[in-house]
């Protein structure tokens, strides 16, 4: 069973995406802040981060940068999932290491299409 961890600091969205990752039988690790998610994602190793981009303290494009960049993570695909939909926020996204961006709020089909894609990718 694939785990995914989900970096978000709204417990809503973070409750959706629990749902339908579970639903689809995705095991799921939750962190409610961007420290917390490259912490998770060091301990944990997941298969893949949906990652938020705005939350306090370290956002969503630090820490996709800390685990992308991070010997024992960077082999782990990082998709950030966010209300920010300017172009340059996507490309700014996959400069700090995202393999893909979607835009809130995300259509479950397309979720699990990205997912299924980076997890068969590997």
């Amino acid at each position: 069973m694939s785990r995914i961890l989900i970096v978000d600091d709204s417990p809503t969205e973070t409750f959706r995406f629990r749902e339908i990752l579970t639903k689809h039988g995705f095991e799921v690790l939750e962190a409610s802040n961007g420290a917390d998610g490259v912490a998770m994602a060091q301990a944990e190793l997941p298969d893949l981060v949906l990652m938020d981009v705005v939350m306090p303290g370290v956002n969503g494009f630090q820490a996709t940068r800390q685990i992308a960049r991070g010997e024992t993570t960077k082999h782990i695909p990082i998709v950030i999932v966010s209300t920010k939909d300017q172009a340059t926020d996507r490309v700014w996204g996959k400069r700090q290491g995202a393999i893909d961006y979607l835009t809130k709020p995300v259509d479950e089909k397309q979720l699990i299409d990205v997912i299924n894609q980076y997890l068969n990718a590997g």
